[in-house]
Formats: C-alpha cells, sequence, structure tokens
C-alpha cells in the first residue's frame, strides 16, 4: 500500500517550487555552500520581505527562496549574475509565449 497525501497536504504548489528546493539541496550537497550559510541568507530574505511589508501568511515562502537562492550563487560566484539574468529573462519571453496549460520550453523564447 502506498503512501498518499491529500491535496491540502501538499509541500510544493507549483513545479517550480519543487524545483527550487531541489536546486538547493543540490548546490548544497555539491559543496557549494553549507546549509548554515543557505539559512542565514535565506532567513535575511525572509526579513527583508517582511520590512518591505511582504505577505505574514508565507504566501511568499518559495519566491523568498528562489530571490535567496540568486543572491547565493551571486555572492558564492556560483554564476555569473548577467549569466543568470539572462537565463530569467529567456524563462519569462518563453512562459508569456507559451499557450495556457501548454508545458513551457525555453526554446519557445527565440524567435523562428
Amino acid at each position: 500500500m502506498g503512501f498518499e497525501l491529500d491535496n491540502d497536504d501538499r509541500v510544493f504548489s507549483e513545479p517550480w517550487e519543487a524545483q527550487a528546493f531541489a536546486i538547493v539541496l543540490t548546490l548544497s550537497s555539491a559543496g557549494c555552500f553549507t546549509w548554515e550559510e543557505w539559512a542565514k541568507i535565506f532567513s535575511e530574505v525572509i526579513a527583508e520581505s517582511k520590512i518591505r511589508g511582504g505577505p505574514s501568511d508565507g504566501s511568499d515562502y518559495y519566491l523568498n527562496w528562489v530571490k535567496a537562492l540568486e543572491r547565493i550563487v551571486s555572492e558564492k560566484r556560483i554564476t555569473d549574475i548577467s549569466k543568470l539574468k539572462s537565463a530569467k529573462l529567456a524563462w519569462e519571453n518563453a512562459y508569456k509565449i507559451t499557450p495556457h496549460g501548454k508545458p513551457v520550453h525555453l526554446d519557445n523564447s527565440k524567435p523562428d
């Protein structure tokens, strides 16, 4: 008998949340940063969000997770920040031109 979660018990609301979570675990496991370094930066980002009047219900948890991920890869020079910005723009373009309900593919952002 398998273990099943009710829809209300889902850990991730969207696939990108699971992907962001997995990226942090992978980078930490690969030695790019310690879990303590991650926790410090993630805590800082959450605190900054609250100062800016962000939601207090935790609905921005994974948005903050991604902001912290961007910060740590920049601070640790894991990637060039301009490459990160370029990749974000490419994904943004791809999802804007993808029909609703269809999978988003990065190559969709390139003109034919």
